[in-house]
This record gives structure tokens, sequence and C-alpha cells, in this order.
């Protein structure tokens, strides 16, 4: 069961095993890292298909779009500062299992398909840059790698995330300093930040462009899982999420000017590669190798997180009983959910045959719609639930714009990733009702044997009458 009591103390803690030891600064570095990670060092070339050199546009446009989503997530954290995330939510906005199991799987699929997508941009051009060989071969390696890795069993330290966080901004902060040069040189040309592909309208291309990047912006939901740890989280958690999405934000529109600057959309659009390709072009002397080890750490590290989330998630919600049991099982050494990781590398290897990172970030995008859907609607619902500890609270036109916004995002999808999302989804819903059928049947026979033995022990009266 989900926890459904208000926290007792005043300042919105509670009761918990875990300590208490994140600050504000250390909350929002690993905001920051989890929102500032790898879609932006592949899909800047994505989104230049889109909207040619307004690159800046849709970026900026994702980033209202996800704060209108962050205010719900602000006031229903604090408000029940409790590790669990939209699932928990929807179980206390709407008391339906299968409507949280859907919610939790969505978050399920949206990993494992981003962990593919991260790792056909592993295997592109910032991995050719050391040795050439084919892409979908290399991700299913690297997945493999992956899952070893998290096999072995993976602690994650808040400084250890703090380092991978200065890595990750490095590389960006590198692709804006050098294209400065650039400019200051006499290189690039400023008109292409507005320029749209041949025959786009305005309104169209940054709607279409924003799908696309609100991918870069969706990490911030996995930080509902780190309130238990966090200090004075009612006023904590606020500002560290809307910093962290403000911060990256401003950092991915940099970005975004610097390479519209640095290179036409039509070559941005032929690298996977394509943050590399503008640190080639400005014709400062960064090393190729440099900047691709940095992307390839970043890439490296968002694949690893979301795999260690995902096959969590998979084995906690089998271990809830809404998935089938045996993606319950540890192994008994290393004490890691060998099953979860196994079932989830699997399924993130066959969607690397899709091949098309844009489809499968638009996937993702999707499935989070539904999940952050969800929050919004869980936020207005549970208003008429009263806590006795002091929270956030956003103001109600946040929510219902919010709900709008996903609503919007989900109406431009196309029909081949609502394919997608939607096998996804219904492979959830056959395991689901697998799973049940399956306890069921485990109880029943678990009580029939039980029954026969205590009839046998009657039987051979050895059952004491007292």
């Amino acid at each position: 069961m989900l926890p459904t009591d208000a926290p007792p103390n005043a300042d919105g803690t509670s009761d918990t095993r875990l300590r208490r030891a994140i600050t504000g600064p250390l909350l929002f570095a690993f905001i920051l890292g989890d929102v500032l990670g790898a879609g932006i060092y592949a899909l800047m070339g994505v989104l230049g298909k889109e909207v040619g050199g307004m690159l800046w546009a849709p970026l900026l446009l994702a980033l209202v779009l996800a704060m209108l989503t962050a205010g719900s997530y602000a006031e229903l954290v604090t408000k029940y500062p409790r590790a669990g995330g939209a699932a928990v939510f929807a179980e206390r906005a709407f008391r339906n299992r299968l409507v949280s199991f859907l919610i939790g799987f969505s978050m399920l699929a949206a990993g494992v398909t981003s962990a593919a997508g991260l790792s056909l941009a592993f295997a592109g051009e910032y991995f050719r840059t050391f040795i050439d060989l084919p892409t979908i071969p290399v991700a299913i390696a690297f997945l493999a790698v992956v899952a070893l890795l998290n096999v072995r069993g993976i602690r994650e330290s808040m400084a250890a995330n703090f380092v991978m966080t200065v890595i990750e901004v490095s590389g960006l902060v590198i692709v804006v300093v050098v294209v400065a040069i650039m400019m200051s040189r006499g290189g690039g040309d400023v008109s292409r930040v507005t320029q749209l592909p041949e025959g786009a309208g305005l309104a169209t291309a940054v709607l279409g462009g924003a799908i696309i990047a609100y991918y870069s912006f969706v990490g911030f939901e996995t930080s509902a899982n780190m309130i238990e740890e966090v200090k004075k989280p009612s006023k904590t958690y606020p500002i560290a999420l809307f910093a962290a999405l403000i911060t990256a934000g401003l950092v991915y529109i940099l970005v975004g000017l610097a390479s519209a600057i640095a290179l036409p959309a039509s070559e941005l659009a032929e690298s996977s590669g394509p943050l590399l390709a503008v640190v080639e072009a400005s014709g400062v002397a960064i090393p190729s190798w440099l900047f691709s080890l940095i992307a390839l750490i970043a890439v490296a590290n968002g694949a690893l997180l979301t795999m260690i989330m995902t096959s969590r998630l998979t084995y906690g919600m089998s271990e809830q009983g809404l998935l089938p049991r045996v993606l319950s099982r540890v192994l008994p050494g290393r004490k890691t959910p060998w099953v979860a990781i196994l079932a989830t590398t699997l399924v993130a290897m066959l969607l690397t045959l899709v091949g098309d990172l844009a489809t499968l970030a638009e996937t993702v995008v999707l499935l989070l719609l539904i999940v952050f859907l969800s929050a919004n609607v869980s936020v207005l619902v549970l208003r008429r639930d009263k806590v006795q500890h002091d929270h956030f609270r956003v103001w109600t036109f946040v929510p219902v714009l919010g709900i709008g916004s996903c609503i919007l995002l989900l109406t431009q999808q196309r029909p081949l990733v609502w394919l997608f999302a939607a096998a996804l989804l219904a492979v959830g819903v056959i395991l689901y009702f697998a799973s049940q059928w399956g306890r069921k049947r485990a109880g029943g026979q678990e009580g029939t044997e039980g029954a026969a033995a205590r009839g046998s022990s009657l039987g051979d009266g050895s059952t004491k009458t007292r």
C-alpha cells in the first residue's frame, strides 16, 4: 500500500529511515544534472530539421511548458514528501490500482525508450571520433556494458552526481565560448537564428520543435524520489526545482543560438554529434577527441542513471504485485535486481533497432506527457485533501495551463509515435493482468496446500486440541 497519512511535522518533514542530508545547493545540483544531461548533446541536429536556425525558440517554449508541470510537482512533493513520484500522486487522487499502474509503467516505458535513444546517441559521431563502427551494434554493446555495471551494483552519491554535472556543463560551456571566439574573429552568421526551413510556418515549426525539445527538460520528475532525504523540503524543493530548470533553459538557449550561428541547420541535421560539429566549425583549437569524450561521458551517465531507475522501478512494481513476480528476483551476492535489469535491457536493445533518435525521443515525451497530465490533474483533485504542515501551493491557473499544455503537445505527436507508445502500454496492461492472475493462482494453491496439510494433521491425530 502507498502511504496516505499526512506528515506530522510542521516543517513538512516526516519520519523516515533515510538521512536528511541533502541541502538546497546539493538538490539544485542533482536536478540540474538530471535535466542538463545527454539530450542536448544529441538532439540539436534533430531540432535543426524542424525549425532551421531558430533552435532557441522551441527550447524556450519547452522551458515554459515544463515550468507549468514543475509547479504542480512543487505542490505535490512538498504536500506529500515521500518517494514515489506521479504514481503515488495518482494513487492518492484516483484510488484506482490500474490507473496508478499505468502511470508508473509509463515512467518505466519512457525510461527504457530513453535509454535506447541515448545508446544510439552514444554510438554516433561522438563514438566514431575514436573508432568507426556501425551504430546499432555499438548501441547494443553499450547497453550490455551498462547492464553489467548495473548488475554489479552502482552506488550514486551526491558528490559523484555533482562531478558528472560539472563535466556535462563544461561541454556546453565550451560550445558557447568557442562560438563567441569565432564571432570575435568575424566568423559565423547571426542572421541564421531567425531562419526557418523553407516553406515552414513559424507556429507549426516551433511547436513541432518543442515536442522534441521537451525531452531535454523532463528529468526533473526523478527529483520527487529524493524528497525524503531533503532538509526543510517545503522551502528547499521549490527553490531548487525552479532554479535548476531556469538555469538549464538558459544554457540550452545559449547553446541553440551558438549552434545556429556556427553552422547552417542542414549541416547540424546531418550530424549525429551536432555539438562536436559546432566545436570543429569554430576553428578554435579544442581537440575533437576531448569534446567527444565529454559528450560520451554525459550520454553514458544519462543512460546508466536511466537504466538504474528503470530496473529499480520494475523491481518495485513487481514487489507490489503490479508486474510478474519473477522480475523481483535479486542476485544473492550483489543484491541487485538482475531479472529486472536483464528484462529492461533486452527491451532497450530491441528499441535500438528503430534506429531513429527523433522517434524514440518523441515516444519518451509522449509517455511522460501522460505522467505529467496525471500530476497536473492530481494537484487539483487533491486540493480537497488538507494536511497539517505548510507546503508550497501553486496558483490554480498553473496546473490548469499545465493540463492544457500536455494535451496540446499530445495532439501534435505523429501517428507512428502514438503507435509505439500504445504498443508499450499494451504490453504493460498484459503484464499487469498476467501478474494479477498469477498471484491469485499462487495464492489459491497455497491455500489448498495449507488446507490439505491441516487435514492431514487432523487425520493423524498429531494436532493438539487445546
